[in-house]
């Protein structure tokens, strides 16, 4: 498409969507408890704590990518509402090989993509051969997660993909209805781009992409072509909002229909402004991570002392107010492989000063986020604030950076720290998904930057186990082995806290972080 139509385009959407929300464009009835006399606005704004770091599933790894890109990406298949149990998406039906090496995906006929190009097989063989050796890139962070054990993608006929593995994967299925490396482009649109579409998004989904203004907004229109059934509002808007007090602002003024990031202080005022609080079961982790390779942190006494200082149940308790749990493991508690048996470092003041004189560590240079998470909605900068107090009273002082998201995750691939936060949100709900951190050497996900051989090597027995309860107690094993090594400094498990105004009904906001909309409806005010 010229220059110029895109900007017509993106110009009469922006009309489109002030005019609706101004004057409260109506909608007609849907099945989302809406009586027949109901009026219906034919826009829904969500306000996240950060703008994406881009609109293709091949090269993002964060939650606010992901909850837009959901809504206009689909997977071969995708999770239960309530679960991450997987069900048919693009694939109506997949076959596995007795050897467990070779999956064969039957797919959903008659679907095109936004562009007008079909869903095929050769489509699917593109996405996965874009993700592989040799078109694979650095930057795309999900490749080897998804699809990192493909041998080859055959297309014997449109319908069907057949995927031969390098060895047996437990987690595959799982993986393919990811929000991130797993989604399916568009190839004519992709080829388009040069092999890059976050800026240029084409997808199968419900809806489909009018503009990004950086920083400020995501525009989507409903996709009146989708072979499912179609989205109930016609315009959703992303809004970047990262302060927390203005977001929940924007909220209490109608500015915005639904808000995420909530810090638990903000609870209260959003129950008094009448709009409604919503809790989600959370699949996540948040942490603290030593550098291992830091000279200070290369000694595991080192890391023991520094975790003895810190009281994990009252940071819990002052930060999260209720809406968070002490981590007593890397694992939320209903994953697979979670063991009670695993033993984190513990608060130990004296055995702290002991171990950190031997150290003779004096001072320690923290990296951190200034924005919510999904597994941190009280800020990094509060998280590190936190901690540098604990660590003042056992003699160590703190030096704190604070970034941008978009920046800290460059800062983080530097590898210029002692100590920093992060978090992880479940993807699809094995315990592969977690523990894997800790044996990549991709430093966008190993914060830790730990390479321990035996570690390695389990992870990758565990991941070619059959589910079950041997497979379960090896991870658990493995958990106990990055626990003993204190590479990690596990500190919570937080609910999921949204809010919206009440007239807002049917949006799915998934166990994984990922916001569906398809099905969401606002009454007008």
């Amino acid at each position: 498409m010229h220059k110029r139509h895109v900007w017509l385009a993106v110009g009469l959407a922006m009309v489109l969507v002030m005019a609706c929300a101004l004057t409260g464009c109506g909608g007609g009835t849907n099945g989302n408890n809406a009586s027949a006399s109901t009026s219906l606005k034919d826009t829904i704004t969500f306000a996240q704590g950060a703008d994406p770091r881009g609109l293709d599933p091949a090269y993002i790894d964060d939650n606010e990518s992901a909850k837009v890109i959901v809504n206009m990406y689909e997977g071969l298949l995708k999770y239960a509402a309530d679960s991450a149990k997987v069900e048919p998406s693009l694939a109506t039906s997949w076959d596995i090989s007795s050897d467990g090496l070779t999956y064969t995906f039957h797919l959903r006929k008659g679907v095109k993509f936004q562009d007008g190009t079909d869903f095929d097989a050769a489509a699917v063989k593109f996405n996965i051969e874009r993700q592989l050796p040799p078109k694979v890139t650095a930057d795309m962070p999900y490749a080897s997660f998804v699809w990192g054990t493909v041998k080859s993608v055959d297309a014997p006929d449109s319908n069907t993909v057949v995927i031969h593995l390098t060895q047996k994967n437990s987690a595959f299925l799982a993986n393919c209805a990811m929000s991130m490396g797993a989604p399916m482009v568009s190839p004519t649109a992709c080829q388009k781009d040069n092999n890059n579409m976050n800026n240029d998004p084409v997808g199968t989904g419900p809806y489909k992409f009018v503009s990004w203004q950086k920083g400020n907004s995501i525009i989507l229109v409903r996709n009146d072509n989708y072979w499912g059934t179609k989205a109930k509002t016609k315009n959703l808007v992303f809004k970047v909002i990262p302060d927390n007090s203005a977001r929940l602002l924007a909220l209490t003024n109608g500015d915005v229909d639904m808000i995420d990031g909530i810090d638990a202080t903000a609870v209260q005022s959003i129950k008094s402004a009448g709009d409604v609080l919503h809790t989600t079961k959370g699949m996540n982790i948040s942490y603290m991570a030593f550098n291992t390779t830091s000279p200070i942190f290369k000694n595991a006494a080192a890391r023991k002392g520094i975790a003895q200082a810190i009281n994990r149940d009252e940071l819990v308790k002052n930060l999260y107010q209720g809406y968070a749990t002490p981590a007593s493991t890397i694992l939320p508690s209903f994953v697979p492989g979670f063991s009670k048996d695993v033993q984190q470092t513990g608060y130990d003041v004296a055995a702290a000063k002991a171990a950190i004189a031997a150290a003779g560590i004096k001072t320690v240079h923290m990296i951190t986020y200034s924005n919510p998470r999904p597994y941190n909605p009280a800020t990094g900068a509060k998280l590190a604030t936190a901690i540098q107090g604990y660590l003042e009273k056992v003699g160590v002082s703190c030096k704190i950076d604070t970034y941008d998201w978009t920046t800290y995750k460059t800062k983080v691939v530097a590898g210029d720290y002692d100590l920093c936060f992060y978090g992880w949100t479940g993807d699809n709900g094995d315990p592969d998904n977690f523990l894997n951190l800790l044996a990549t050497n991709d430093w966008s996900q190993n914060m830790a930057r730990w390479q321990d051989p035996t570690y390695i090597k389990g992870i990758a027995e565990a991941l070619a186990m059959p589910n079950g309860p041997a497979r379960d107690a090896a991870y658990g094993e493995l958990e106990k082995q990055a626990a003993a090594a204190n590479v990690w400094y596990p500190i919570n498990h937080t609910q999921l806290l949204w809010a919206a105004s009440p007239g807002v009904k049917g949006v799915l906001y998934h166990m994984t972080g990922n916001t569906f909309f398809a099905d969401s409806t606002v009454e007008q005010k």
